[in-house]
């Protein structure tokens, strides 16, 4: 096997060599039974103990309460942009985003097929660049909840803390859930695509206050109430469940390193070695606003797009790849989430100075 590379991927993204070496091992023979993990029955009892450990451990790393469901869908975190208000909206209620990106405004077109939206900020006209302090906009009073997105992948932005309302708050963590930590009280609704900080694609994880689950309308589709997902244990229909197994080695993993704390440190670390680089030359120019930026995907760019093409196939051939920026912004994209080592980005900091030695 060749030595493995450092992946800069914005998602599916790398995961813990140790994770994937336990999962490469069970997907063939899962505790001894002569089969493998993707072959076996989510009714089993091998099954229900793999589901029933992962949401144990993650309601220990994020604190979560027990008056909280945790629910293991599929759909990818698009589906929760219409599920969320096709489930608490309706006719005459209203609900108030901020749009600090692509998956915001998504979002935003999504919740506006069943009901009223107020968008109280939106940081568009400056390429998303930053993110909003608290005073920069008003919650309508009638607003069901505020909803946001905390760390933007594409533009390279994070709230630094969370948003502070007298309405409950929604809220997009793709991203950067178990990146740091924060208090889930406030919240009515957590939800995370796994394939960037939880594990592999193909598993939603949404966190649910139980009083909500009673607000869908009688005639919303089976599949799309959270009441038929939380009353079923995630297990209404076949789960996802190679990339619920593998979330729950994700997390064991992170338990092992002391848990969200322990890596939110490890996180300001990484990202500051990167944003030191940049913030030390003219020859780098970070793409978000201090204040806004993100500790997951660091954006950049160089003096022209000619050398961040060269940039980006000279760093790919020394086993740094993944880093070109999204295609609606350009530029360079390091991600940085919680599997990825330090070391590398120790290494693209050594290469970024001796490309601007050679190029400046």
């Amino acid at each position: 096997m060749p030595e493995r590379i450092y992946n800069f991927s914005a998602g599916p993204s790398t995961l813990p060599e140790e994770v994937l070496a336990q999962a490469a091992k069970d997907i063939v023979n899962f505790n001894n039974k002569g089969m493998g993990l993707i072959e076996m029955s989510h009714r089993s009892k091998d099954f229900i103990a793999v589901a029933d450990e992962c949401e144990a451990n993650l309601r220990e790393l994020m604190k979560i309460p027990a008056n909280y469901k945790v629910l293991f869908l599929q759909g990818g975190a698009s589906t929760q942009f219409a599920m969320i208000p096709m489930n608490l909206l309706g006719e005459g209620k209203t609900a108030t985003y901020l749009n600090t990106g692509v998956w915001a405004k998504k979002s935003i077109k999504e919740a506006k097929l069943f009901g009223k939206v107020q968008v109280a900020y939106t940081s568009e006209e400056s390429t998303f660049n930053h993110v909003p302090k608290d005073s920069d906009y008003t919650v309508d009073p009638a607003s069901e909840y505020l909803y946001f997105v905390t760390n933007n992948t594409i533009y390279g932005t994070q709230f630094p803390s969370m948003p502070k309302s007298e309405k409950m708050l929604i809220a997009d963590m793709s991203s950067d859930i178990l990146s740091r930590e924060f208090d889930i009280t406030p919240f009515g609704i957590v939800y995370a695509g796994a394939q960037k900080n939880m594990g592999p694609a193909g598993v939603t994880v949404v966190i649910i206050r139980e009083d909500l689950l009673d607000r869908a309308p009688e005639n919303l589709p089976t599949m799309f109430k959270y009441k038929t997902h939380a009353d079923n244990g995630s297990m209404f229909n076949t789960p996802p469940c190679f990339s619920i197994y593998v979330v729950g080695l994700v997390l064991k993993w992170l338990k092992k390193l002391g848990g969200v704390a322990a890596m939110e440190k490890i996180n300001k670390e990484k990202a500051a070695l990167l944003y030191n680089a940049i913030d030390s030359t003219d020859f780098y120019r970070g793409h978000a606003k201090e204040g806004s930026r993100s500790n997951m995907n660091i954006t950049f760019n160089l003096p022209t797009p000619e050398l961040e093409a060269q940039f980006i196939k000279e760093a790919t051939a020394l086993g740094l790849d993944g880093l070109k920026g999204h295609r609606s912004v350009g530029g360079c994209r390091a991600s940085i989430y919680n599997a990825f080592p330090k070391a590398g980005v120790e290494a693209l900091v050594a290469f970024m100075k001796e490309f601007e030695k050679k190029n400046s």
